[in-house]
């Protein structure tokens, strides 16, 4: 069993939600952790937990920011991390995986199917072995108690429901 945990410095966790319908506002986790164990060469067993900081978010707007992190969207004090744990990891091709889990956010855990792209092994400068994932996805805000909503004079809605998920991920094998 090899053990793999998250090169933060090489990795990013985004997300991407429609603003009035015309445009993407993007915003990220600043600060989180995720490991990987597996046997197999291809990860095909892989375990992957995920946990982000709520109050590390970051939408480059300190007023949206606090918003997000308000009771209106992710009630950060009351609960100060998403996570997700995997129930399968399952190749559709060489490079190609579904990774399904459950993810929490708010309180409310669901189940979510993410799309993962292999990006390959290296060794780096130090020695150390990594793992490149793309991963992406859309999930229901809804469904995690994220119903904050508005609509403008003209019937606009401000805010998607959908929100797209996008991470870049750099895994350290561990010694």
């Amino acid at each position: 069993m090899s053990t793999y945990k998250i090169d933060a410095s090489h990795s990013e966790i985004t997300f991407k939600v429609k603003h009035l319908m015309i445009t993407n506002v993007t915003g990220s986790f600043q600060q989180f952790d995720a490991s990987m164990e597996a046997s197999a060469a291809d990860f095909s067993d892989a375990s992957i937990q995920f946990t982000a900081e709520v109050n590390s978010i970051s939408t480059n707007n300190t007023q949206r920011d606090e918003h997000l992190k308000s009771d209106d969207f992710f009630a950060a004090a009351t609960f100060p991390t998403l996570q997700f744990k995997s129930t399968a990891l399952t190749p559709k091709s060489a490079d190609q995986y579904a990774l399904k889990g459950d993810l929490t956010i708010k309180g409310i855990t669901k189940p979510v199917e993410l799309a993962v792209e292999f990006g390959g092994l290296m060794t780096d400068f130090y020695g150390q072995n990594k793992a490149g994932f793309e991963i992406s996805g859309k999930i229901s805000r809804s469904e995690f108690g994220l119903t904050w909503s508005a609509v403008t004079e003209a019937g606009g809605v401000v805010v998607s429901d959908d929100i797209k998920l996008n991470m870049a991920v750099q895994m350290v094998k561990q010694a």
